[in-house]
């Protein structure tokens, strides 16, 4: 209006905006009331106190869109489809396929997705200890052969045949 003033009250004009979106089929977000000093995160659309929430100083109001532990499990979602290709469903069936047990220990809970680092492939789900020590051995077989047989007690130490000649055991 030439005065500067809506023709309508903010509320009217929301009632008017509500019945159109919903007449073409969208579906309008009800605005829930936040007290000060508070947000609703739109995941879990529960209102937390600030001190729930994670500072950022790029967004209007200073602080993150999602609260804390909304915002953790969707970095772990998009983690999971990022390094792995995997949703955190797939990667609870695999867990659930071991019947929750790491495969190689069998005594600790599966809890890191364990991976071929040539090819990128899952092979399964490791306690930190196994997933560990598999990448310290650089997923090399042999070396985890030789691991298996020392720790059996046969020794993998290199035999001296000739002065400056090594013959491993076979």
């Amino acid at each position: 209006m030439p005065d500067g003033l809506q023709a309508y009250c903010r509320e009217c004009s929301a009632e008017y905006y509500r019945q159109r979106q919903e007449a073409r089929g969208r579906k309008v977000r009800v605005k829930v009331v936040v007290p000060a000093g508070h947000k609703r995160c739109p995941q879990c659309a529960v209102v937390k106190p600030h001190s729930d929430w994670e500072r950022n100083k790029s967004s209007s109001d200073g602080w993150a869109s999602y609260c804390r532990p909304c915002r953790a499990k969707r970095n772990e979602e998009s983690r999971l489809k990022r390094q792995y290709g995997l949703t955190s469903a797939e990667r609870d069936a695999m867990i659930a396929s071991q019947r929750g047990l790491c495969v190689i220990c069998l005594n600790a809970p599966a809890a890191h997705v364990d991976h071929c680092h040539k090819t990128g492939r899952v092979r399964g789900v490791l306690c930190f200890n196994c997933n560990s020590g598999l990448g310290l051995l650089r997923d090399d077989p042999d070396a985890a052969r030789r691991a298996a047989a020392y720790l059996e007690g046969i020794s993998w130490k290199p035999i001296l045949v000739a002065p400056g000649v090594y013959q491993l055991p076979s």
